[in-house]
């Protein structure tokens, strides 16, 4: 709290900031004029590998009460500001990872420490109600503010969960409730319907499905497991439900250099997208919905054209399935627009859409049509928190105010630039350097190779993470900066010339 906050040393910092020439060598940044905000500090300070000591011995003592093999270490969150996670080591490290995509304005963000003090947001600090019945009186308002004000081209309705799981989750049995009451024409349902239900036996838990793609990752729930084909660890052993799974286009870089193929493979992706679809009502399984992400973000940051997602949308209304767009890990900004589904250009892009991480909250938005049409079918106790959304709220007023999403359109040019750079600079080890706003990523050689350069980055104070088969993925929070751009792209040269 101490001197390395003071906004007068933040400012001296920046002079210091080094950027990576295509020849390898360094020279002060000129890109970076803007002071740093006086939250944040002036850069990475390591004391010890990572994990240290101190996270060492809680992982040993937190191992004796549940599963641990999955930290990689514990944090000083009273200690962590802006775009930097300080351990309980003393270690503060630049985080491009911030929790798998879910700190949008980094940590401790003086608007949302104020909100804390606000005697009039007490009462959602401490009261967490049952919101699908007992709701408190401002939620209407607070929804209006935060989530409303967000919301998907063509969407007015909104439902709250808690987490990404439960929000795909729902929305697919919104999603089937929906096919069901239009494919009876929305009678009642019969007698047979509701006493075959309850015994898990057709007509009343009918065979439906959800077309989803290989490499996509919808949730780790029973029904969303069904739809999330990333990693063998996330669904071995565990039952799954029989639908239909297809190819994501596995697009050339530098795009610009293989349109036709690009083009091509993306055709074949949505002709064997209409094939399953005709195969699955053949087989009595018919399609209620396809769920889709605008960038595969777990299998490995696939992305595809602006016209695939228009087509696919297209041949869902075709074969009247419903099109949900999942911007769990997408939305809130990174990609330089609120919503990754806005650079597709689309007047009516989707009939769900589902949300969590940056959002602070969970939940889907949805066309009139897919509400459902009885109290409790989609229900759970806590369907979210109204504190979230109080935070959510103040979270776009920052965003607003400071112009966070041209920061990140800025701040993700320089680093989809720097990459193609080292990429450029060590071909042996980099490759397929692509993204979106910040929303970016690159390849390793291999996965030896890429979660060797994630760790060894680590304990030169930057955070990374990993995806797919050898991706390393970067999502730093939105007020990652040019200059935050420069520290990592120095470091990270440092990285691989040991690895050269």
């Amino acid at each position: 709290m101490a001197a390395s906050l003071i906004s007068r040393q933040l400012a001296l910092s920046l002079q210091k900031n080094l950027w990576l020439s295509p020849a390898g060598c360094r020279y002060v940044s000129k890109a970076a004029t803007k002071t740093q905000v006086d939250y944040d500090y002036d850069g990475p300070s390591m004391k010890t590998t990572v994990p240290g000591p101190r996270s060492q011995e809680l992982t040993k003592q937190l191992g004796d009460i549940q599963n641990v093999g999955a930290i990689h270490f514990f944090c000083n969150y009273d200690e962590s500001r802006g775009n930097y996670l300080v351990d309980v080591d003393g270690n503060r490290m630049l985080d491009i990872y911030t929790q798998i995509s879910s700190i949008p304005i980094g940590y401790n963000h003086p608007a949302l420490l104020k909100m804390m003090t606000n005697p009039n947001n007490m009462s959602a600090f401490v009261n967490r109600p049952a919101l699908g019945i007992l709701p408190p009186e401002n939620f209407p308002e607070k929804i209006a503010e935060s989530l409303l004000s967000v919301a998907p081209i063509g969407m007015t309705r909104v439902q709250t969960m808690a987490c990404g799981s439960c929000s795909n989750e729902n929305a697919f049995k919104a999603m089937f409730i929906w096919y069901k009451n239009k494919e009876r024409g929305y009678s009642s349902p019969s007698e047979e319907d509701m006493s075959s239900c309850m015994i898990n036996q057709t007509p009343g838990c009918p065979e439906l499905s959800i077309l989803s793609f290989m490499g996509g990752f919808h949730g780790r729930t029973m029904g969303c497991l069904a739809t999330t084909h990333s990693k063998v660890i996330h669904k071995l052993d565990v039952p799954s439900f029989d639908w239909p799974i297809a190819p994501f286009p596995r697009l050339q870089y530098p795009l610009e250099e293989f349109t036709r193929e690009n083009a091509q493979e993306e055709a074949r992706c949505l002709e064997e997208v209409e094939d399953l679809i005709v195969k699955w009502r053949q087989r009595g399984k018919p399609v209620a919905g396809i769920v889709i992400e605008p960038i595969q973000s777990e299998g490995g940051d696939n992305h595809a054209s602006p016209d695939f997602f228009m087509k696919l949308r297209n041949i869902a209304r075709k074969h009247g399935c419903a099109f949900h767009v999942d911007e769990v890990q997408t939305g809130g900004g990174g990609t330089g627009k609120f919503w990754a589904h806005e650079h597709w250009g689309m007047e009516d892009p989707a009939d769900v859409v589902s949300f969590s991480k940056k959002l602070l909250t969970g939940g889907f938005f949805h066309k009139d049509e897919l509400q459902a049409d009885k109290p409790y079918r989609i229900f759970n106790t806590w369907m979210g928190d109204p504190s979230k959304n109080l935070f959510l709220a103040e979270v776009l007023n920052v965003i607003r105010r400071e112009n966070l999403l041209e920061e990140v359109n800025r701040s993700g040019k320089a680093l989809l630039n720097g990459l193609y750079e080292l990429q450029a600079q060590y071909p042996g080890l980099l490759s397929r350097a692509r993204g979106q706003g910040t929303f970016c990523a690159i390849d390793a050689c291999d996965a030896a190779t890429r979660d060797r350069l994630v760790q060894q980055a680590r304990d030169k104070g930057v955070l990374l993470g990993g995806c797919g088969d050898r991706s390393i993925r970067f999502r730093p929070a939105l007020v990652f900066k040019e200059y935050h751009v420069h520290i990592f792209l120095n470091i990270f040269n440092d990285v691989l010339a040991q690895n050269k």
